[in-house]
């Protein structure tokens, strides 16, 4: 006998980071920060990165998706979740429910995937140095980037679809402050097994790969820094490398904890806490970590500064 299909309610709860009442108006401005950091640090980025004819490089060209890539998943999450605090409600509809949903899992993978290609970007440019220009060419360096929009894509709709099959019965409270698809698929009534192997399956597949690809990009990194006979050079190579590893640390240690360990009732809250580090904080340090540390960028950012001013000053 077929179950019956209850998929027509109209809207979840999501129960936020914390219940308690006198905690939102520090939640709610600590997110505000930290979006609108995000935002700006970012869009700059992206600003610098176009107006600067230096910066139009491989390494910079992967910088700035990334960087618009971080725009997009921050605004698919913060700006509900501080309405809801603002507004005192905990109400998503069913349809922004997966909206969001889809739009989430589309930004993790594009993220996923960059993360690699700048890997594979810095092992060409410190192993093979001589041929850097001629192996990172613009066609393949949007190629690389095409591709990492279809898989995105792509698993965001199988995703998708895959969640629109099941059953959600009565009121639906999701605990979580998004519509996180390991979450929806642990709230539904109907049989989830498929969807669970293709979570999980997903999540090897599409973070297992890109994860071994950074390992093995970076092992032969460190052969050809051992290979430097000077250590200033050593230097130089290795702090090129030493912000996208720690990014990459932060961004993989929390999200596929969050997707490969099994999860209970009372693993929900450490799940969000633990999901706020690679949906919000990671992509906020992104410029910091990847730019202003990085001399290149320091010096367009001046430029861009300077003549931001003087065009102001011409206007008067």
């Amino acid at each position: 006998m077929r179950p019956i299909n209850l998929t027509n309610v109209s809207e979840f709860l999501l129960l936020g980071l914390s219940e308690e009442s006198e905690l939102q108006p520090l939640i709610y401005a600590l997110f505000l920060s930290m979006y609108l950091i995000t935002v700006f640090g970012n869009l700059l980025i992206i600003l610098v990165v176009s107006s600067d004819s230096h910066l139009h490089t491989p390494m910079y060209f992967f910088l700035s998706n990334l960087s618009f890539v971080d725009i997009c998943f921050t605004s698919t999450i913060v700006p509900k979740m501080l309405w809801n605090i603002q507004t005192q409600s905990l109400v998503i509809t069913y349809e922004g429910c997966i909206t969001q949903m889809y739009f989430f899992t589309l930004f993790v993978v594009l993220d996923d995937f960059l993360l690699t290609v700048m890997a594979y970007d810095r092992f060409v440019a410190i192993c093979h140095p001589l041929h850097y220009t001629v192996i990172m060419n613009p066609w393949l360096c949007a190629l690389l980037v095409l591709v990492s929009w279809i898989i995105g894509i792509l698993d965001s709709f199988l995703q998708t679809l895959m969640v629109s099959r099941l059953s959600f019965c009565g009121v639906v409270i999701i605990p979580h402050y998004f519509c996180e698809l390991k979450e929806l698929v642990q709230v539904a009534c109907s049989e989830t097994l498929l969807n669970d192997t293709v979570l999980y399956f997903s999540a090897v597949l599409l973070g297992g790969s890109p994860l071994a690809g950074i390992v093995y990009s970076y092992s032969r990194i460190v052969s050809c820094i051992r290979g430097i006979s000077s250590s200033q050079g050593k230097y130089k190579a290795f702090s090129t490398c030493a912000s996208h590893l720690s990014v990459v640390s932060l961004f993989y240690c929390t999200c596929l904890g969050v997707y490969i360990y099994p999860a209970n009732a009372n693993s929900s809250h450490s799940s969000a806490t633990a999901s706020v580090m690679y949906t919000v904080v990671t992509p906020m340090l992104n410029p910091f970590i990847y730019s202003l540390r990085n001399k290149d960028i320091k010096k367009a950012l001046k430029a861009f500064f300077r003549t931001a001013a003087i065009k102001r000053i011409q206007s008067f």
